[in-house]
């Protein structure tokens, strides 16, 4: 439901995105993992490729370049260290023997790069597409020099060659026994982005060509229903992560039909007054809406021509942060299901707050429409503004 967004003042979006970049930059470890969140009991201690990806594509995009670098070198790292393993995966999945989900590699590790020790719905593909996505957006933005990256990128790679067909968990950690179309979004887009780059050898390129168009001719025929993209295949309900699709991951034309009638759908089922649910039927925390997602619809709008809306998105999204200047990972003003609330602060406490990467995208919708400036943020001195 589209409503008029109260504005908010440029001296409030300058202080919040200050804040933004310093919360990232101070609380990037040694390592170079961006925590998902510091205070949130489910996500202390770990990093996620799809997560940290965004979260570097948008210190990379407010020019702290040497932030992004080294979440990069800390992805590399993660994937290197497990290149015996990726290549059982790829050896095994050739000859039609597809190793089972708990043998897949994980979707977030310890910041030393570990996996986790505690229990976790891991397997998941989109980030290992993200991180290549936002590798090539990063290397061409700076005009970088990326042969430290290429072998774990070329690992990356075949994991993915070899995999992108099976189902597995979601951004969300939910619906493993699908294939959802935010994750082959992820996938091919990350794979695209590698090979315009130049990023891999040419066997690897070829192989990205072959199996890029077969994702892509999936995604425009099962990943779609009623001309509009769809949660998962044989789904005809819609998530709030296919707005990516459109951008920033530039999977789907923003011009084209399909991408119009998907902003059109998750305008009308997934938004309410500026912010937007994960999707109908979600109970986490009673179902809230949640401020990234409204930024990656707004950066659909922006792609599409749509600045206005693009801009009520932003209020929106700004308009949820604390007196601290603390992004959430959702707000309860909305909820689709209250009754649940409850359970899951009893369970994990309150809703994670910061959420770095509801700032990351802040940033990133902020600089794309021109009200955030990366000049202002470039060397914005460490510390937390309160």
């Amino acid at each position: 439901m589209s409503v008029t967004v109260p504005a908010i003042d440029d001296r409030t979006i300058s202080t919040l995105a200050r804040h933004s970049i310093r919360l990232i930059t101070s609380l990037q470890t040694p390592e170079g993992a961006y925590p998902a969140s510091p205070t949130f009991s489910a996500y202390v201690g770990y990093s996620w490729l799809r997560d940290g990806a965004f979260i570097a594509d948008a210190a990379s995009a407010a020019g702290r370049a040497d932030s992004a670098s080294r979440f990069f070198d800390w992805c590399a790292d993660v994937i290197t260290r497990r290149g015996d393993a990726i290549r059982a995966i790829v050896r095994e999945s050739r000859a039609g023997r597809q190793p089972a989900s708990e043998h897949m590699l994980p979707a977030r590790f310890t910041f030393a790069g570990d996996d986790g020790a505690d229990e976790w719905w891991d397997f998941q593909l989109d980030g290992y597409g993200t991180w290549l996505w936002a590798l090539s957006q990063h290397v061409e933005r700076h005009s970088l020099d990326a042969e430290r990256w290429r072998p774990a990128v070329a690992l990356t790679v075949e994991y993915l060659l070899a995999s992108w067909e099976r189902p597995c968990y979601d951004w969300w950690e939910e619906h493993a026994q699908h294939v959802h179309v935010s994750t082959l979004a992820c996938i091919v887009g990350g794979l695209d982005a590698i090979a315009r780059a130049g990023l891999v050898d040419e066997s690897l390129a070829d192989g990205i060509r072959s199996e890029s168009a077969a994702i892509h001719r999936l995604i425009a025929g099962r990943g779609t229903a009623d001309g509009h993209l769809i949660k998962w295949l044989g789904s005809t309900a819609v998530d709030g992560s296919l707005a990516a699709a459109i951008a920033p991951l530039h999977v789907i034309d923003p011009e084209s039909d399909l991408a119009r009638r998907t902003i059109d759908v998750l305008e009308a089922h997934l938004c309410v007054a500026g912010g937007v649910h994960r999707y109908l039927g979600d109970t986490f925390f009673g179902g809230g809406q949640w401020p990234l997602l409204s930024c990656f619809l707004g950066l659909a709008h922006v792609a599409a021509g749509d600045r206005d809306r693009a801009s009520e998105l932003f209020d929106w999204a700004a308009g949820t942060a604390t007196a601290d200047f603390d992004l959430p990972e959702q707000v309860g003003d909305h909820l689709i299901a209250p009754g649940m609330r409850q359970e899951w602060i009893d369970r994990w406490g309150p809703v994670a707050t910061p959420l770095l990467w509801s700032h990351a995208m802040f940033l990133r919708l902020g600089i794309e429409l021109g009200r955030i400036a990366p000049a202002e943020l470039a060397f914005a001195e460490e510390g937390f503004v309160r």
